[in-house]
């Protein structure tokens, strides 16, 4: 069985779970990361990577995994170890106020804080359900785009009315041979701006994309791929139904978040989310902090740059917690020779 001892255990290597490598490393305190997905990133990685980000300070437009390889990058000097593809499945706290955490791969840790950036916890895609449909993943039924250059010039049926299935349709407009959006219902989830968007763009003349009003009841495949599906019209008493060819069939339904063991670990839980104090990001529970999606507190917004926020003050709580007679001053990484070190840069 493999032991680790370490300053700090961060659940969850999403933006907030990685920039806290970095705030903790300039405070001096080392790392390891845990996350259930095969690579860092998140959702960002694992959702949307070639999604545009526009609200990141000083970055006016930058692509959700090229944030991440830059996040990863920016934390390389403090050498973190990513231990990714395991869950945690067991915390307990000790008498001394550290705690042991366990993996679902049998790695022990012992570690005398805990960062639970976990996102929205551990999360699967809403799958379509029709009989035998997901034998083709392997093949052109996708859940997420990896990589979005592999749809240009293709037939392209997109399912679903939130966020991610529109912004997917304005993003793949573009590349696509055509496109067509497929909802279950005339009323979207999605953003009513990009809505608004995906609607003129459909009502263009000439347009390669539509949208349509109704469910998927069945579909036809050939040699191990998806060639098309039959979308019955929207309304309990219509019969009208339409065979929709396609080269790749997209599916957005969303997301079964699940917090699985962590709920079980005692700590204040608000629906899915922890409590967190919003001046130090500790939850009830002494050594524990909770930062970006998966906490909870007065006045909370959802965004990767209040993720940012909450990972500097809950690294300076957790240097605080660590040693409470430090006198914490602020370094900055401009002049601190002490940071340049750390940093391994030298001043010009």
């Amino acid at each position: 069985m493999k032991t680790i001892k370490t300053d700090v255990t961060i659940v969850g290597a999403g933006p907030a779970g990685l920039f806290s490598v970095f705030e903790l490393g300039l405070l001096g305190l080392n790392a390891h990361v845990i996350d259930s997905l095969a690579e860092v990133g998140g959702q960002c990685s694992a959702l949307y990577p070639d999604k545009p980000i526009y609200d990141i300070p000083a970055i006016p437009r930058i692509n959700a995994q090229d944030l991440i390889d830059q996040l990863v990058t920016q934390a390389a000097p403090f050498n973190p170890t990513y231990h990714l593809n395991q869950q945690v499945t067991h915390l307990e706290q000790l008498e001394d106020r550290s705690f042991i955490l366990k993996t679902s791969l049998g790695i022990v840790f012992y570690t005398k804080t805990v960062i639970l950036a976990a996102g929205l916890g551990s999360f699967r895609e809403r799958p379509l359900r029709l009989p035998g449909i997901e034998k083709f993943v392997e093949t052109n039924l996708h859940y997420s785009v990896k990589d979005i250059n592999q749809f240009k010039g293709r037939k392209i049926v997109i399912l679903g009315g939130g966020d991610s299935a529109i912004d997917w349709a304005l993003s793949l407009s573009r590349l696509s041979s055509s496109l067509t959006l497929v909802h279950r219902r005339e009323e979207f989830r999605a953003t009513p701006s990009s809505v608004e968007q995906m609607k003129k763009l459909a009502n263009k003349s000439g347009a390669n994309v539509r949208y349509m009003i109704g469910r998927v009841t069945d579909y036809a495949h050939t040699s191990g791929h998806i060639v098309s599906i039959d979308v019955k019209a929207f309304g309990e008493d219509s019969e009208k139904k339409e065979r929709v060819s396609l080269d790749d069939l997209l599916v957005f339904y969303g997301l079964t978040p699940d917090l699985g063991p962590i709920s079980d670990w005692g700590l204040n839980l608000d629906k899915r989310h922890i409590d967190a104090d919003p001046e130090t990001f500790e939850t009830n529970i002494s050594g524990i902090f909770a930062i970006g999606d998966i906490n909870s507190y007065p006045g909370k917004k959802k965004l990767i740059l209040c993720g940012f926020h909450e990972a500097a003050l809950a690294a300076y709580s957790i240097q605080k917690y660590l040693d409470p007679n430090t006198k914490q001053r602020v370094q900055y990484t401009t002049t601190s020779s002490l940071l340049h070190k750390r940093l391994g840069v030298t001043k010009n």
